[in-house]
């Protein structure tokens, strides 16, 4: 199924408001999950949305929720989501980080308590867009142990992403945006939903034996993610848990919470504050076209510095249109069929 993003945007922001958001909270959810089709994260992209309609059914999230301040200063923010849809709660605070960054040079916001929060990159993206540089660390409670300790043969850990963003004036902002596990579970669930495999050395079954099988990691008793480059992503995944889980005041994932609740740590730097701005973004494109100009190891090779893969594969699909997996779609479709949304809009998203 290739689905054009607007007719899916229209779609997927009226099931959100079939099922309760308001018009802005629909279309924020809706705006962000299409959008990491777009760029090619299409396990956070409307996969999400049946799973997000469970959760909604069994009271596991909120919908038009907003932050709660627990405590703030010029430079600084602990904020609740309130189990409200994280791409909303999260928009918001990092919208804060930005303002304050704006006014003081730096800023650090550490949000707890959310729902799913979606693509880190794109609050990586949402600072870079106004100038702001910006690291992100983004845990769960214990509702989403997904990964294996170094050395381990079950779930102790979340997949723990971190997102940094830099802008680069008028071009595209280099944006790092990755999970310290091997894979992100949406992937296994993509992979899932098509009938494929996993790429070998990213999972574990539930015997502790590697698989490549996205079933087996689902089965009874279940399997476990593996962290990437072995003690590399171990490492920087326990720090993850620490920042955005113990530090926000969220939690670890060392317990089985009924909900999954997310935390994330924040933090904003303006460049201005610490050098001329074309001084900084000179010095950036500087360094991107040194790296560039390394001769590449083959022919049919190109270097590209992190973003650029997903800003490609962006205009690629706005383009050609996203392609979704026929289980993907059948539950969109069966979704908004459910909450009662227009067939008109659903029978012109299926021919787009």
């Amino acid at each position: 199924m290739i689905a054009q993003s607007t007719q899916l945007n229209e779609l997927v922001s009226a099931i959100f408001r079939a099922s309760g958001s308001d018009t802005d909270e629909a279309a924020c959810i809706s705006d962000h999950l299409v959008m990491a089709n777009l760029v090619g994260h299409d396990s956070h992209g409307v996969i999400r949305v049946a799973e997000y309609m469970r959760w909604l059914g069994d009271g596991k999230l909120r919908p038009n929720r907003k932050l709660q301040i627990i405590s703030e200063c010029d430079t600084f923010v602990v904020a609740d989501g309130q189990l409200g849809y994280g791409q909303v709660v999260g928009a918001e605070a990092v919208r804060m980080g930005i303002d304050k960054s704006g006014e003081a040079g730096i800023a650090v916001v550490a949000l707890r308590n959310c729902s799913h929060l979606g693509r880190i990159g794109h609050w990586a993206e949402m600072a870079a867009a106004t100038g702001q540089i910006s690291l992100h660390f983004a845990s769960t409670n214990g509702f989403g142990t997904l990964v294996a300790p170094l050395g381990g043969a079950d779930r102790r850990l979340s997949a723990n992403p971190l997102a940094v963003g830099v802008p680069r004036g008028d071009a595209d902002p280099i944006v790092l945006d990755i999970a310290t596990a091997s894979i992100a579970e949406g992937k296994v669930k993509v992979a899932r939903n098509r009938g494929t495999t996993v790429s070998k050395g990213c999972l574990i079954d539930g015997q502790g034996n590697p698989t490549t099988d996205p079933e087996r990691f689902y089965a009874d008793p279940p399997g476990a993610i593996l962290p990437f480059g072995a003690h590399k992503g171990y490492g920087l995944s326990v720090l993850v848990e620490l920042l955005a889980g113990a530090l926000t005041g969220n939690g670890c994932s060392n317990r089985r919470a009924p909900q999954l609740e997310q935390g994330m740590l924040s933090i904003y730097l303006d460049p201005e504050r610490f050098a001329a701005e074309d001084q900084f973004v000179q010095e950036v494109h500087s360094f991107v076209e040194h790296l560039k100009s390394s001769p590449p190891d083959s022919r049919d090779r190109e270097i590209l510095v992190p973003g650029e893969v997903e800003s490609r594969c962006r205009a690629q699909r706005n383009e050609q249109g996203i392609e979704l997996d026929e289980k993907t779609w059948g539950q969109l479709i069966a979704e908004a069929r459910r909450l009662g949304v227009d067939e008109a809009l659903i029978q012109s998203a299926s021919s787009s």
